[in-house]
């Protein structure tokens, strides 16, 4: 039992590692990660962060494994390509939904600093955030 948590925990660290690495490497965005916690339903968590991109910034197109609620918090617009739908810009006070899995991407197209919070609803133990190699969502 206690290989089976320092495994996890293992896990968890390598997992954020890259999300930090993956976040940092992105000019101009910022990730605050604020909570992490187990959930009832076996195998999955939440995590909730503040996702911040300065004016212009665009995120690499990417997936998560699971679901993902964006609420935005300040800044404006922020642009969301959702792959399989059309491109929707937000405003502060705006949601939006990305189904599990689905590859998208942010970008900031005001003048100043904009910012998210992101909860995902995920398979625990995979990596939060995975690049999509190809160009554009479709």
């Amino acid at each position: 039992m206690r290989t089976t948590r320092v495994v996890r925990l293992g896990a968890a660290v390598v997992a954020c590692s890259l999300v930090l690495h993956v976040a940092q490497a992105q000019q101009g965005i910022r990730r605050i990660d604020l909570q992490r916690h187990d959930l009832s339903t076996p195998g999955r968590e939440v995590v909730q962060t503040i996702v911040e991109l300065d004016s212009g910034a665009r995120s690499s197109r990417h997936t998560h494994p699971g679901e993902e609620i964006v609420y935005v918090l300040e800044g404006a617009p922020l642009e969301y390509e959702v792959e399989g739908k059309p491109t929707v810009t937000l405003k502060p006070g705006d949601v939006l939904f990305i189904p599990a899995r689905t590859a998208h991407a942010a970008r900031n197209v005001g003048n100043r600093k904009g910012a998210e919070l992101a909860t995902y609803i995920v398979v625990k133990g995979e990596p939060l955030l995975s690049e999509v190699r190809d160009s554009t969502p479709k």
